[in-house]
């Protein structure tokens, strides 16, 4: 059974940093893309970034220069580094799985098999 599960979120000012991680179990994370996403209060699910499988990472344009993706193959997980965070980022934030090597376009992420349940980031100006 695959479980992922995130942690790190929490309350932060604008221009301060936050650093989101997803436990996996059931599945390995050097061998698929993964990706994170966001959902804010009122708005569609998006795209944050995402990594494949042999570590090309793609970002939304809202947050590139700013965030990181990356994964650690041994502890089998995967982080989003989140700096000069802005008070737009705040959303709940999910990461999940496919099962492909490649990611496509960074979309919704309608086509990830799995997801976990999210973690809350709230930036205040």
């Amino acid at each position: 059974q695959v479980q992922l599960v995130e942690s790190g979120g929490g309350s932060v000012q604008a221009g301060g940093s936050l650093r989101l991680s997803c436990a996996v179990s059931g599945y390995t994370v050097k061998s698929y893309c993964m990706g994170w996403f966001r959902q804010a209060p009122g708005k569609p699910r998006e795209g944050v970034a995402n990594i494949n499988s042999d570590g090309i990472t793609t970002y939304a344009d809202p947050v590139k220069g700013r965030f990181t993706i990356s994964k650690d193959i041994d502890k089998n997980s995967l982080y989003l580094q989140m700096d000069s965070l802005k008070p737009e980022d705040t959303a709940v934030y999910y990461c999940a799985a496919d099962r492909v090597p490649r990611c496509g376009i960074l979309t919704a992420g309608y086509e990830f098999n799995y997801w976990g349940t999210g973690t809350q980031v709230t930036v205040s100006s």
